[in-house]
């Protein structure tokens, strides 16, 4: 299957080659009264540009940036002018990578899109390029069944009994071919303005110029703008050529007069990347040969247009490079809209208290944990499941933190002017960045396939009971002991097989069954309401500890003949688990470290 990311580059390329196909086209227009070969090492740029993709240039600006600050720029600068160059050159933005998890399921009827895509790419790149194989066949038999023939030409010279029109053919041993009895049609004269003409597609090697194009069209066969790229390149190859016989003192009328002789006996070469004569608009060719219209020279003015936007064309993406460097740490890019703030006073310390249970926190401006592992705050931090998380050391699931992070003055962050979803982001942006700067956590993010199951309501339909509504609790954070009541939203844990929720809702209920089965659990019950129930069951040995919950030793042992939790799913809470697998994007701690208290 293909990544979403790697499909959101690749339309972002050809965006990007057609936007550079469309200024190469108004360039060519604004120069039209200049020389041809201008306007086509324009076309033959935009042609290069489809083999180039400008995320090359972003990454070698990406590594300066890291490297340099980008010459200490405020912060506010880089980020407006990211926003304003990534929407021009970027308008299909990469999945976030820390989407829900909902986004990263994708169905299995949706597998098969990608494949047939690729067939059908696969399909159209091989059927044009077994065209070309076909022409440069037939041209190669004509090669092969010529003889030499000795005119002075500077390179070699074979005549053929094919009746094709003079060329050029080869790219690094060019050879020209001409048609047996070639002189019996041409005079004296008209034969040199042909041999100047193909003697100047060998001086400008067009045919490699032409090869290369030729590779552009049979990998992006699709986009009609690639074959109206490769027409002009033709046309202007030819006037370019027909400039240069006349520069060099070719009589017009004459070089007109051969190329109609030419024309009129023999056939049009059949592959682009032979140069031939018949070229091009034919008619638009001799007019201008007859009129003998004289292309002007590139003035300055011209010349600082040229200039100007090859510099744009190179340095527009090292400006996207500079102003959004690769992470060296674990981060991630804010929503659009919403100032990345980071928080201004954190508090760590180890919890060595053997507490039995754990509480997080949020609001704006504000992050607690209490009896917290590093695991799970990566967990709320990236928005993923345990099983998700590869590479951390044992420690991250055996040590437990009391965090307490705030901002000076919350009320006056620019994160309160945003709704609450850009609130929800911004504080889990500013988790990872305390994550990374205390714990100095780096990752990287890998797409796998991995078992999914999916929360669903059972046949019966649910049999827990809805929580009464209660007022949101602004109150301050407080320690809570074991012999406080539950507060209006809690779920604990009593010994391994028995879990108490008051007033949760089934988002949280799943990612705690994540945690105690390691498996990817995404809710898909549709339920909207908080709820209150206890589930009892018989853990299984291999199943982990939710987060907060005791070592084994420490909790009472369950009832041996009990349920298993699928079953006291399904009898007690009316779901089910229903299995699945699909691509889900992972993350892989590169380094870590145990955080200084404070």
């Amino acid at each position: 299957m293909i990544p979403v990311n790697v499909t959101s580059a690749m339309a972002n390329h050809l965006w990007q080659s057609t936007l550079f196909a469309a200024v190469a086209a108004l360039l060519a227009l604004a120069l039209h009264n200049n020389h041809a070969r201008t306007r086509y090492w324009i076309w033959l740029s935009a042609s290069v540009k489809f083999l180039v993709p400008f995320s090359l240039l972003s990454a070698v600006g990406g590594q300066i940036g890291s490297l340099t600050g980008w010459l200490s720029a405020s912060r506010a600068a880089r980020t407006d002018l990211a926003a304003v160059v990534k929407q021009v050159g970027q308008p299909f933005p990469q999945q976030p990578l820390v989407a829900a998890m909902a986004t990263a399921i994708v169905p299995r009827h949706t597998h098969l899109l990608p494949a047939i895509l690729f067939a059908v790419w696969a399909c159209g790149c091989l059927a044009v390029a077994l065209i070309w194989w076909r022409r440069w066949r037939r041209v190669r038999a004509a090669m092969c069944a010529g003889s030499p023939l000795e005119i002075g030409a500077g390179i070699p010279v074979l005549s053929s009994p094919a009746l094709l029109e003079p060329g050029v053919f080869g790219i690094f041993r060019p050879v020209l071919l001409l048609p047996e009895g070639i002189t019996d049609h041409l005079a004296p004269a008209h034969l040199k303005a042909i041999l100047a003409h193909e003697l100047c597609h060998v001086r400008r090697r067009d045919n490699l110029m032409a090869a290369i194009h030729m590779m552009v069209e049979a990998i992006f066969w699709f986009h009609p703008l690639v074959w109206w790229v490769g027409a002009r390149l033709v046309e202007e190859r030819e006037r370019a050529c027909d400039e240069e016989v006349v520069r060099l003192g070719g009589q017009p009328e004459i070089y007109a007069e051969s190329i109609l002789k030419t024309c009129q006996f023999y056939l049009e070469s059949p592959l682009a990347c032979m140069s031939g004569i018949a070229g091009s608009d034919l008619k638009k060719r001799i007019v201008r040969i007859m009129t003998g219209r004289v292309s002007n020279s590139l003035s300055f003015g011209r010349k600082l247009l040229l200039i100007a936007a090859g510099t744009i064309a190179i340095a527009g993406p090292i400006v996207i490079g500079l102003t959004n460097p690769p992470p060296s740490r674990a981060q991630s890019a804010p929503a659009a809209g919403t100032p990345h703030v980071t928080f201004d006073v954190t508090s760590i310390k180890p919890e060595r208290g053997g507490m039995q249970f754990f509480r997080i926190g949020m609001d704006a401006g504000r992050f607690t944990a209490t009896n917290a592992t590093l695991k799970t705050l990566i967990q709320i931090a990236y928005r993923v499941k345990d099983s998700q998380i590869s590479g951390a050391p044992g420690w991250t699931e055996s040590e437990h933190y009391n965090i307490e992070a705030k901002l000076d003055d919350p009320p006056a962050d620019p994160q309160r002017k945003g709704s609450p979803d850009d609130q929800n982001v911004q504080l889990l942006l500013m988790l990872q960045s305390m994550l990374a700067d205390r714990f100095k956590l780096a990752i990287h993010h890998e797409t796998k396939d991995l078992p999914i199951y999916a929360l669903v309501v059972a046949k019966n339909g649910p049999k827990m009971h809805e929580s009464p509504a209660t007022p949101d609790d602004d109150a301050p954070n407080r320690e809570i002991t074991p012999n406080d009541p539950p507060p209006p939203h809690t779920i604990r844990m009593n010994g391994r097989g028995e879990l108490n929720v008051n007033g949760e809702n089934m988002d949280m209920f799943a990612d705690l069954l994540s945690r105690q089965l390691g498996l990817l659990i995404v809710n898909k019950t549709g339920l909207k309401s908080n709820y209150d129930f206890t589930l009892k069951w018989t853990p299984d040995e291999g199943h982990g500890l939710m987060p907060g919950n005791p070592p084994g030793d420490a909790a009472p042992p369950a009832e041996a003949s009990g349920p298993s939790i699928y079953t006291a799913l399904q009898e007690q809470l009316g779901l089910k688990l229903e299995s699945q697998k699909g691509p889900v994007d992972t993350i892989v701690i590169d380094r870590v470290e145990k955080p200084s208290a404070n």
